[in-house]
């Protein structure tokens, strides 16, 4: 199965990926782990990729579509993948079923995770994480045990940059310019499920299996 996770920032997309790929028994590929696994071991790609991370650029479709490419022929890819973070606009969908095509395969589904504007900033807003073990919580949904101090490490927590109101604002907007159109785009190819997001996590992933159990592409 071949499943591909849409979603605007906050919508809890790598929290349903992960349970979605141990259900289905299928590899989660975070498009963000693979740039930072090819920029870790120096791969010729990564080298490419660094020279627009480094300014603080987008990498071009082009490299990102080949490091993806790469990592979707691996063996583990070969009984199915969810693909989270990619694709980003339209070319990149395009380029991805034209590669899937030359491998005989398509994606079954889009599941596109649905979240109401003012849930998403304040999920955003509200996340804190530790600096030291990396442990995230929330200030109103998941609050550490004792006022802004990890419980595992007890260090000072903080607010990630981007996860400030201005950050998450922009975010937003180019999530609404660039991605969103994948929306329309799948829903074209009568692939695309949405789900609500406004939902507890729990909820919102048995809603996921669900859907899939009811579709049949």
């Amino acid at each position: 199965m071949k499943i591909i996770l849409l979603g605007p920032p906050g919508a809890g997309k790598g929290t349903q990926a992960a349970k979605i790929s141990e259900e289905l028994k299928i590899t989660h590929i975070s498009t963000g782990d693979i740039f930072r696994q090819n920029i870790k071991e120096n791969t010729p790609l990564g080298k490419l990729a660094r020279e627009y991370t480094d300014k603080g650029l987008l990498v071009p479709d082009e490299i990102t579509n080949k490091i993806v490419q790469d990592r979707l022929l691996k063996n583990d890819c070969i009984n199915g993948f969810l693909l989270d973070g990619y694709p980003r606009n339209i070319s990149q969908a395009e380029e991805l079923d034209k590669f899937l095509l030359d491998q005989n395969s398509s994606i079954n589904y889009v599941i596109n995770i649905v979240v109401d504007r003012d849930i998403l900033i304040e999920r955003i807003t509200g996340r804190r994480v530790c600096p030291n073990c990396g442990a995230t919580y929330h200030i109103k949904n998941s609050p550490p045990k004792e006022d802004n101090k990890c419980d595992k490490c007890g260090a000072q927590l903080i607010q990630r940059a981007d996860d400030n109101i201005e950050s998450v604002l922009k975010r937003l907007e180019v999530y609404e310019n660039e991605t969103k159109p994948l929306i329309n785009y799948y829903n074209n190819k009568g692939i695309l499920l949405n789900i609500d997001g406004n939902k507890a996590v729990s909820k919102v992933f048995e809603d996921i299996l669900d859907k899939i159990g009811e579709y049949k592409p």
